[in-house]
């Protein structure tokens, strides 16, 4: 019983530390060709935001708002991706079909 108590903390603790450094595993994604680029972190905040010149077209600013809104949901796809892929290889086999979302 002690054994399983100890293994419990020993996962709560890893688990703490995977979402402090989940808040600074960042992925960067683009859009429109690379026209627009945004680098997000796993913890939701959007860290940059490039736009190149061209991108920029006072006639039409709907498709700018759209470049920005898919390279932003891709980057934080791909980084909270990159925090579950982490925690999967870090858990027991048998405990993964036991965490949803996971």
């Amino acid at each position: 019983m002690n054994a399983l108590l100890k293994q419990a903390q020993e996962m709560q603790a890893q688990m703490q530390q995977m979402q402090e450094d989940a808040a600074k595993e960042t992925a960067e994604a683009s859009a429109g060709g690379g026209m627009v680029t945004v680098v997000a972190s796993a913890n939701g905040e959007i860290q940059e935001l490039r736009i190149d010149p061209k991108a920029i077209d006072p006639s039409d600013p709907e498709m700018l708002a759209d470049l920005v809104m898919a390279a932003a949901n891709e980057a934080l796809r791909a980084a909270h991706a990159k925090v579950e892929a982490k925690m999967k290889s870090m858990l027991p086999p048998d405990l993964g079909g036991l965490l949803p979302g996971l």
